[in-house]
């Protein structure tokens, strides 16, 4: 895989992990309620269900450059006009995102669970990876090492925002919850989605 085009998905990465959904919300919850030290189990849950995702995702996405060119290719630009699509959802999302604060004596292997649970019926991850994958991956190169590089580079980032969505929850819980911010925080990424799937429209052009 080229430098720059691993480089381009670190970005576009960023931006998927940053953006509100069900594992900012766990992350935030957690780290409110448990800590940091004590949430870890709980990033770690987030990734396991994710890495399920990414292994379904890029045995379909394999199974499909294998049988048609034409089809990958569609996929592709299916997979720009979503992101762009859901930059204009999310720039419009004017919900918060209110974290679970009913603090309870759950095991770390609880919260471990939950979290795995919380990724796989998450049926918005399958979509977008499905949309991501293709943009970056050259059809004529190795794909199962491709493959790998994009689902290490997703599960690595993500635990990192996670990480990092925790730590500063244990500590400023009650502004990351206010409405006022998580719209503010929907505009912005709904503009970086928008930005993100006319780059990569411009770079197929």
């Amino acid at each position: 895989m080229d430098y720059h085009v691993w480089l381009a998905y670190v970005v576009t990465a960023i931006v998927f992990s940053l953006a509100p959904g069900s594992g900012m919300v766990n992350s935030i919850s957690n780290g409110i309620n448990y800590g940091t030290r004590k949430s870890l189990t709980a990033i770690l849950g987030l990734q396991i269900g994710l890495a399920v995702h990414i292994i379904l995702v890029g045995a379909g996405i394999g199974a499909l450059i294998a049988k048609s060119a034409i089809a990958f290719t569609i996929i592709k630009w299916v997979g720009v006009v979503y992101l762009i699509w859901l930059g204009i959802q999310k720039w419009r999302d004017t919900s918060s995102l209110v974290a679970d604060t009913s603090h309870d004596a759950r095991s770390a292997g609880t919260l471990l669970r939950s979290a795995v649970l919380i990724n796989l019926t998450n049926p918005k991850s399958v979509v977008f990876l499905v949309a991501l994958f293709p943009q970056f991956i050259d059809p004529a190169g190795n794909q199962v090492t491709q493959l790998m590089i994009l689902g290490a580079t997703t599960v690595a980032i993500d635990a990192t925002v996670m990480l990092g969505y925790t730590s500063l929850a244990s500590q400023m819980g009650r502004y990351i919850r206010s409405g006022r911010i998580m719209e503010k925080i929907n505009k912005l990424f709904g503009s970086m989605f928008i930005g993100c799937g006319a780059l990569l429209a411009a770079a197929k052009s």
